[in-house]
């Protein structure tokens, strides 16, 4: 016989998508992906970058005993100014980016025009090394420094005159930003931990407008656009903190596993999404790594690591270049590609508004697109906007809903059973400036009128209810005596009444018995 085959069915299985290695990118790391990196070698370390605030945004990185400067664009050196004696630590251009002053491990802060690269300035005061030198951004005449002597100076550039000396920290000041809102005010950073607020309208040099601690020994600090808020780097953390608030610590961002030693704060220059006119907080730290945070959802959005040890940042006003300072001289230049039309109108923005002015010809959205739903959900208010709030619904109680109808002998009832004595004493007063209490008095049954009593003999000796409940108990008694006499449970009441008013009158004796003894000591005290 024929051996009979047994055909046996398997279950196809689907086919299954592997999962990619990668996270789907998001906009805003697309964006940033955008960047196209660009090496700047055959340089020494670069513990400073800065950009001017006016077109086209050339960028200066401290180098050695040099200050470099570089085109935003080409990403070439333009210029060098060497006339420095020590290595240089800090660089500041003036809001009009005419000057730029830079200071360096020798305790000298030195000015230059920026056409000539001439020194026009020597601010000497210091006698330890400078560690950040700053312009404030709406102030032309002066000039901010502090360095290892733990002092804070305040400058005249035009008079080479040092106005205020401001000696609150203890240890070494590293590091420095004046208000955007606010010339009289600036931060500073310090070894001790602290940030301090400083005011120079304030006589008193040694006593900062605000403090805060941060933790660790502080590498830098930066004013947010709002100028309500600071952000501070140090230790391995960035943390955000409320001025207006007190400096009250708002959030903590700990992403890196080593030292940060610098931060920025720049727009992203979208045309359109959610993220086109919001700001960022850019940190690098000595592990290599890039940080990108948006402080308005409290998370990291972008991460990139470099080969070394970074020491600086620095982004363009024009949201078009990133630069990064490296320990080992390498400077890791990103540019992004705008449009023609961005640049043109780039030319009339702020320091600190970053994104270009958007034309007035709107593009029309229909309904079968997405974004026509999500329209105006990005908007930022301006700061004169009127912001119409919707009116909050009243929830009212029982007894106000019957204050409202006029039923005033069922709202005294009503708050009586509810045993809440600050309500009961607040419906009382408005019958009473309604003149209708007695009335409804008068209308209560015997069972209403004993929750009545019973509330008049547990409150009538409180002293913020003393003043209303005893008259009205008095009242009470006069106006329904025959029918406290015909009721035992009502008698029992005022009897009750009766003793927990004498108890009060003998406390009352006693206590003027006792001012009666202590008023003559009292005077004989006065007189010595």
């Amino acid at each position: 016989m024929e051996e009979t085959k047994v055909s046996k069915n398997f279950p196809v299985k689907p086919n299954l998508k592997t999962k990619p290695r990668t996270p789907k990118q998001t906009s805003e790391s697309k964006y940033w992906s955008s960047f196209k990196t660009q090496q700047i070698p055959k340089l020494l370390s670069i513990p400073s970058i800065a950009f001017s605030p006016t077109p086209p945004h050339s960028f200066a990185a401290a180098n050695s005993t040099s200050l470099s400067i570089f085109s935003s664009q080409t990403l070439t050196q333009t210029a060098k100014i060497s006339s420095f004696r020590d290595v240089v630590s800090s660089v500041s251009f003036r809001n009009d980016a005419r000057l730029i002053a830079a200071s360096d491990l020798s305790g000298l802060v030195q000015v230059f025009d920026i056409a000539t690269r001439s020194c026009l300035r020597r601010l000497r005061s210091h006698n330890r090394p400078v560690r950040f030198v700053h312009f404030p951004h709406h102030d032309k005449l002066h000039l901010v420094s502090g360095g290892d002597d733990a002092l804070v100076k305040y400058w005249d550039v035009a008079e080479e005159t040092m106005i205020h000396e401001f000696y609150g920290h203890k240890d070494y000041v590293r590091c420095g930003d004046s208000s955007p809102v606010n010339s009289d005010t600036f931060v500073t950073g310090s070894y001790d931990h602290l940030v301090k607020l400083w005011d120079v309208r304030v006589r008193d040099s040694s006593k900062a407008a605000m403090d805060f601690n941060h933790g660790s020994p502080v590498e830098d600090v930066v004013f947010l656009p709002s100028g309500g808020m600071i952000a501070t780097a140090g230790g391995n953390s960035v943390k955000l903190w409320d001025l207006i608030g007190g400096g009250k610590l708002l959030y903590s961002m700990e992403s890196h596993n080593k030292t940060v030693t610098s931060i920025c704060v720049g727009r992203i220059g979208k045309d359109s999404g959610e993220e086109s006119d919001q700001y960022r907080i850019m940190s690098v730290g000595l592990d290599g790594y890039l940080k990108v945070f948006d402080y308005g959802s409290m998370k990291v959005t972008y991460s990139m690591r470099f080969p070394a040890p970074l020491l600086s940042i620095g982004y363009s006003p024009d949201c078009s270049t990133r630069v990064i300072g490296t320990s080992n001289g390498t400077i890791y230049a990103a540019k992004r590609k705008i449009k023609e039309g961005e640049i043109e109108e780039s030319k009339d923005n702020s320091f600190w508004r970053i994104k270009p002015v958007e034309s007035n010809e709107k593009k029309v959205l229909r309904s079968n697109y997405y974004r026509y739903f999500q329209r105006g959900q990005g908007e930022k208010p301006a700061e004169d906007d009127y912001l119409v709030m919707k009116p909050k619904k009243v929830k009212l109680t029982a007894h106000d809903k019957l204050l409202n109808k006029f039923r005033h002998g069922e709202a005294l009832v009503c708050v009586l059973e509810g045993k809440n004595p600050g309500y009961v004493v607040a419906v009382m007063e408005e019958l009473v400036s309604r003149k209708k209490l007695l009335k409804c008095v008068s209308d209560l049954d015997s069972e209403k009128l004993e929750l009545l009593l019973a509330f008049l003999h547990k409150y009538c000796t409180v002293p913020k209810y003393s003043r209303l409940l005893m008259g009205l108990a008095n009242k009470v008694v006069e106006m329904r005596a025959d029918d406290i006499r015909a009721s035992e449970v009502l008698k029992k009441h005022i009897r009750n009444l009766k003793g927990t008013v004498e108890a009060e009158i003998r406390i009352q004796q006693s206590l003027q018995e006792i001012q009666g003894i202590i008023s003559p000591l009292l005077r004989i005290a006065g007189r010595r």
